[in-house]
């Protein structure tokens, strides 16, 4: 099950709001469990990680 701290995460990637070095280990995880894939230097939501968001009621301009 993902934190508020990661489902806000994914939030801000579906805003393409741009991270602090520290969160880096944070997404990098999110892209282990398939829920962001990096294209060079892009992070974008998968499917999975979209779903979440949909699921818990977050469009990405409301989170």
């Amino acid at each position: 099950m993902l934190t508020d701290d990661q489902i806000a995460t994914l939030s801000d990637i579906g805003q393409a709001i741009a991270f602090s070095p520290d969160r880096h280990d944070e997404i990098d995880g999110l892209i282990r469990e398939g829920y962001v894939a990096k294209d060079g230097d892009i992070y974008e939501l998968t499917a999975k990680g979209q779903k979440v968001l949909t699921d818990r009621g977050a469009g990405l301009n409301e989170a």
